[in-house]
């Protein structure tokens, strides 16, 4: 299904960009309605059920969209989600909207693994380093992984760069027993 969720991931990315919405706060009302979800199996099932109208299913929509301040372009796409019966994949497109997003702002997303906790001038010059190697700003995550004895492995999508002194140890490994 991943072909439909950036189909529609792509849709609503469209539509903000053409209305000149807030990226930022469209992505952060689609986690509020995915966060909803997450808590109230009622609310999922309600908008799963098919034998449920979906005009009941929009007005439910609609008491929510007023409390927690939705803004139009979300609350319509999230009930072209629930008519078209997608709203199962709702985490899935969240996640993509974010990605499109950040795609069409030239963000690039980074998970840093190091063996210790980088300070904050050791994290702005891996970051400037990837910048630079990518030529699109970075979102980075940091975690913490002692089994990497030095260094860190940055994945930027399905890439991975290896710099922690375990990777390079099992090269050398390689290299040794070739």
């Amino acid at each position: 299904m991943a072909v439909v969720s950036k189909r529609y991931a792509a849709a609503l990315a469209d539509v903000v960009f053409e209305q000149k919405m807030n990226p930022a706060q469209a992505v952060q009302e689609l986690n509020s309605v995915l966060a909803m979800l997450q808590e109230s199996a009622d609310l999922r099932k309600l908008w799963e059920n098919p034998a449920i109208p979906a005009n009941q299913k929009r007005a439910l929509l609609d008491a929510l969209a007023k409390r927690i301040g939705l803004s139009k372009a979300t609350r319509n796409f999230v009930a072209v989600l629930i008519d078209h019966r997608r709203i199962q994949l709702f985490a899935e497109i969240v996640g993509d909207v974010q990605h499109e997003i950040d795609r069409r702002l030239g963000f690039a997303e980074a998970e840093i693994t190091s063996a210790r906790d980088l300070n904050d001038s050791e994290k702005r010059v891996l970051e400037s380093r990837i910048e630079m190697m990518t030529g699109k700003k970075v979102r980075a995550h940091y975690t913490r992984d002692q089994k990497l004895i030095g260094g860190a492995v940055v994945r930027l999508g399905s890439t991975v760069y290896d710099g922690s002194v375990r990777g390079q140890l099992e090269r050398l490994k390689e290299q040794l027993s070739s």
